[in-house]
C-alpha cells in the first residue's frame, strides 16, 4: 500500500490527480463556495483486500525525478512494488524544493529518497545521505544539462540569450541551476546581470513547458527529463531545441537516511537491484525508461563537487517564481 504525504505548496506528482478530482466534483452552489484541500494529511491508496493495519511504514521522498511528474501513476507502481517486496507500507512524502527534502532526511523524518545529484554531492556529510542505488539509463550511469530554447527562436549559443528571460528549476538543482551559472561564470557573467529576468519553475518539465510555450526564452534542464519527453510526448519536446550540452555527471541517486537500519537498507537495495529480473519490475522500469538499478560509486559525483568549489561567491536569489 502507498500513502501520500504532501505539503500545501506541493505541485509535483499530485497535479494531475487534482485536476481529475476537480473535474469529477459536482458543481458548487455559488461563487463563494470555496473548498480547501489540506495535503498536510496522508492519503492511503489501498489495493482491494490488502491487509495493512499492522505493517511498519517506510517514508519515501521523490525530490528529483528521472521522468516528469506526470508519471505519478508509474512512480506509485514503483513504490508499491517496493512495499510488496519489503512487506511494509510506503508513505510518499512530497515537498516543493530539494532543500526541504534534504532537511527532512537530515532530521530522520524520511527514510529513503530519490534526490538530485547536486544536493547529494554537496549535502552528503551535512545531511547524512547514504548512497544506496542509481538508475541505469541506456546503459549509462550519467546524465547532462541541456540548454534549450524554443524551436522557432534564432538563438544558437548561450551568449545569444543576453538580455532575455531564463528559467531555472530549483536553487539547489545541478543541471537546472549550477551548470548554467557555471557557464555564465566562464563568460565572467552572473545570471542577475546577464538575463533580463529569471524565474524558478521548481521542476524540469515545467521549464520545458515554459520554453515550448514561449513563456521564457531559454532554460537549463535535466537531459533525462528532456529525453523522456522526446519519447513520451514528442509533440511537446519538438517545440524546443537543445543548443548546448554539459559534460556527464553522476545520475540522480537513491539515498537512505542515516537512521535507517543496515538490515532494511540492504533489503531495499536488493529489491531495487533485482527489479529488472521479474516481469512486473521490468514493466515498471520500462515505463520510467530505466534499464535497471545498480550499485553507485562515490566518484561519479566528484565533478559536481569540484564545480561547487569553483563557485567563489555564494548566490542569494530573489527571482520570481512561476509555473507555466
Amino acid at each position: 500500500m502507498l500513502i501520500i504525504n504532501a505539503s500545501l505548496q506541493t505541485r509535483g506528482l499530485l497535479t494531475h490527480l487534482l485536476v481529475f478530482l476537480l473535474l469529477c466534483l459536482p458543481a458548487c452552489g455559488g461563487d463563494g463556495d470555496t473548498r480547501v484541500v489540506d495535503f498536510s494529511k496522508t492519503i492511503p491508496v489501498a489495493r482491494p483486500g490488502a491487509e495493512t493495519q499492522n505493517r511498519p511504514v517506510l517514508r519515501v521522498a521523490v525530490a528529483a525525478m528521472v521522468s516528469p511528474k506526470e508519471t505519478f501513476g508509474t512512480y506509485r507502481q514503483l513504490l508499491d512494488y517496493l512495499a510488496g517486496k519489503l512487506g511494509w507500507e510506503v508513505e510518499l512524502v512530497q515537498r516543493k524544493t530539494y532543500g526541504e527534502i534534504s532537511e527532512l532526511i537530515g532530521q530522520g523524518k524520511i527514510d529513503l529518497a530519490f534526490v538530485c545529484s547536486g544536493p547529494y554531492a554537496v549535502g552528503k556529510d551535512r545531511y547524512g545521505f547514504d548512497l544506496l542505488a542509481t538508475p541505469e539509463v541506456k546503459g549509462s550511469h550519467f546524465y547532462r544539462s541541456y540548454l534549450i530554447v524554443n524551436i522557432d527562436s534564432t538563438f544558437q549559443r548561450l551568449e545569444d540569450l543576453r538580455g532575455q528571460t531564463f528559467a531555472f528549476t530549483d536553487p539547489d538543482s545541478h543541471t537546472g541551476k549550477l551548470v548554467p551559472t557555471h557557464w555564465l561564470a566562464e563568460l565572467n557573467e552572473r545570471p542577475e546581470t546577464f538575463f533580463a529576468k529569471t524565474i524558478y519553475t521548481y521542476s524540469h518539465d515545467n521549464s520545458i513547458l515554459a520554453v515550448a510555450r514561449g513563456l521564457v526564452d531559454g532554460a537549463a534542464v535535466d537531459s533525462l527529463v528532456w529525453e523522456y519527453y522526446w519519447q513520451r510526448n514528442p509533440t511537446l519536446a519538438a517545440k524546443t531545441r537543445v543548443i548546448r550540452q554539459s559534460g556527464p555527471y553522476g545520475i540522480p541517486p537513491v539515498v537512505a537516511s542515516r537512521t535507517l537500519s543496515n538490515d532494511l537498507r540492504g533489503r531495499i537495495a536488493q529489491a531495487l537491484f533485482a527489479m529488472h529480473q521479474d516481469s512486473n519490475g521490468r514493466r515498471i522500469l520500462q515505463e520510467l525508461l530505466i534499464d535497471r538499478f545498480v550499485a553507485p560509486r562515490e566518484e561519479w559525483y566528484d565533478s559536481i563537487r569540484q564545480m561547487e568549489r569553483q563557485r567563489s561567491v555564494p548566490e542569494k536569489d530573489h527571482h520570481a517564481v512561476a509555473k507555466p
